[in-house]
């Protein structure tokens, strides 16, 4: 039985191929990327590479094979995601794949914020699909935050709309090694999973542990939604997208982002990576 990863040249998925490389020989294992070229190396390691585009239902009718576990990587392409999902997720049904994994968003139906909005309607699609699913309900990334490290020392603040909100994060490494599992292993089948971090912070811890790290003075500076969006925008992010975020601050300052179920945890079998940890190796 061959395991399929889409968006496999992506930051997670480059992630979960490196975590299946280590539970399964690379013969068991296919890529579906849009660029081939960007695939080279998986290729050259054994890995079968299919090209086909998610904006693209034709391509995606050879890419999947009857009995294969496939995992749907959610797109990046806010506004377009649901028609992009469901063109896999038809192909998928259409080759009869044995399971289908999708990294949603964590908490699911109850996700009441704009980002949610697309991950909530491809659990739907999957569920309308009649496909053996596994919904993998992604938390935020560590690197959400330690991305913006370099703007965060130039001028000592972490500015962010959420107020004292709570962010139960991890590593993408984390939920990469969570996605092997599933695909790996058996008990996975009809389960939703509600992944994220051991523990979660407030911004203001955050901005002190970076503080600490760095040397540097460095102060959560928490400003109301439509300052943020102020900020972002005249720091040159698209506006659509600077409302998404503005949004999901709005989310963290309802706990929508906090919950530590443990999943993640449990499925990997050790503790998440810590966000101090992430923050060390950022700065390094």
């Amino acid at each position: 039985m061959s395991i399929v990863v889409t968006a496999a040249t992506g930051a997670l998925g480059r992630l979960v191929v490196e975590e299946l490389l280590t539970r399964v020989p690379a013969a068991e294992l296919a890529v579906v990327v849009r660029d081939k070229d960007k695939a080279a190396d998986l290729a050259a390691r054994g890995i079968e590479v299919r090209v086909a585009d998610y904006d693209d239902p034709a391509s995606l009718a050879g890419a999947f094979r009857a009995g294969e576990r496939v995992l749907l990587i959610s797109g990046n392409e806010l506004g377009r995601r649901v028609p992009q999902h469901t063109a896999v997720i038809e192909a998928a049904a259409a080759a009869g794949v044995a399971q289908l994994a999708y990294t949603g968003i964590l908490g699911g139906p109850e996700a009441d914020f704009e980002l949610a909005t697309e991950h909530n309607a491809t659990e739907r699609a999957v569920l309308d699909s009649g496909l053996p699913y596994t919904f993998l309900r992604n938390g935020w990334y560590h690197e959400n935050y330690t991305a913006q490290l370099p703007v965060v020392l130039e001028h000592g603040a972490v500015v962010a709309s959420a107020g004292e909100g709570r962010v139960a994060s991890a590593a993408r490494a984390d939920y990469a090694a969570a996605a092997a599992v599933v695909l790996t292993g058996e008990g996975h089948l009809n389960r939703v999973y509600e992944l994220s971090g051991d523990t979660a912070w407030s911004l203001s811890e955050y901005a002190a542990e970076v503080a600490r790290q760095s040397g540097r003075e460095v102060a959560y500076s928490a400003v109301p939604g439509d300052a943020h969006l102020e900020v972002l925008t005249g720091a040159g992010v698209p506006e659509d997208f600077a409302a998404v975020i503005v949004d999901v601050d709005a989310a963290i300052s309802r706990g929508r982002l906090a919950g530590t179920s443990g999943d993640l945890a449990r499925l990997i079998g050790r503790p998440t990576t810590p966000v101090a940890e992430a923050i060390t190796a950022a700065l390094a």
